[in-house]
Parts: C-alpha cells; structure tokens; sequence
C-alpha cells in the first residue's frame, strides 16, 4: 500500500455493493412470471423457473394473491409501514372513552356515598368491626 486513494479504489472488490438494494419488479414482469408459472404441468417445472428468475415460492404466493385482489392492475408493491389512521375514527373512540369514563366516575361517587352510610350507621348503631366479622356468613 502507498497510500495513494487510486490504489485502494483500484482493489475494492466490484462486486460488493456499498448498500444491499430492495429488489423491486414491475407489474408487467410479475404478470409474465405467473404466467409462466401457471403453464408449469411437469414436476420440476416451477421450481427450474424460480431458480432461473432468481425468485422465491412466496414471491409466486404474494403476486397470485394480489392479482386475485385486482390490485391496480395487479402487482405494484403496496407501501410499507403502518396505515394511516382516520381522524373521525380517533374522534368517536374519544368520545365514547370519556362518556364510559363519567359513568363509572358518577357509579364509583355512588359506591363511596352507599359505604360512607354504612360507616355512620354501624356506629350509630353501635357495632364494631369484631361484631360485624361475627354476624358476617362466610
């Protein structure tokens, strides 16, 4: 090594790419390859066809499956990722989220005011939290 930049440039292998690439095929070649797929009657057939094409079972799946969809003409890659969410979707799920939560607020206020009494009429009454456990069924 000499350090010159042109001598390393010179020695870098051709066939490493700096960053792997997502393979992306049109519409009209995944329309061919189904096609040619569907014709396949003999054993060994499809899968000489998959070697030659450099592809997977499950690319054949996908395609046959979106074809059967009428994806825009069959077969242009879907977009990835999450799907966007409705905003009128979010807005009723608020809606009925904060009407549940005022009802089991207004039925806990209750819970506490029927408690509450208990509490004032066990003492009124004179009982204590022995005699209570004793007349209590288990």
């Amino acid at each position: 090594m000499t350090g010159n930049p042109s001598d390393e440039a010179e020695m870098a292998d051709p066939e490493v790419v700096p960053q792997a690439q997502r393979r992306r095929y049109s519409a009209g070649y995944k329309l061919r390859i189904l096609g040619e797929a569907d014709t396949c009657s003999r054993p060994g057939e499809l899968g000489a066809l998959l070697r030659r094409e450099g592809l997977y079972s499950s690319h054949l799946w996908r395609w046959r499956r979106e074809r059967e969809k009428g994806k825009l003409n069959g077969l242009k890659p879907e977009k990835r990722g999450r799907k966007p969410v409705d905003k009128v979707d979010l807005r009723q799920e608020v809606e009925q989220l904060q009407r549940d939560k005022e009802r089991l607020e207004a039925r806990l206020a209750q819970a506490e005011t029927i408690i509450e009494v208990q509490k004032k009429l066990s003492e009124l009454l004179g009982l204590t939290d022995e005699e209570s456990e004793k007349e209590r069924p288990r």
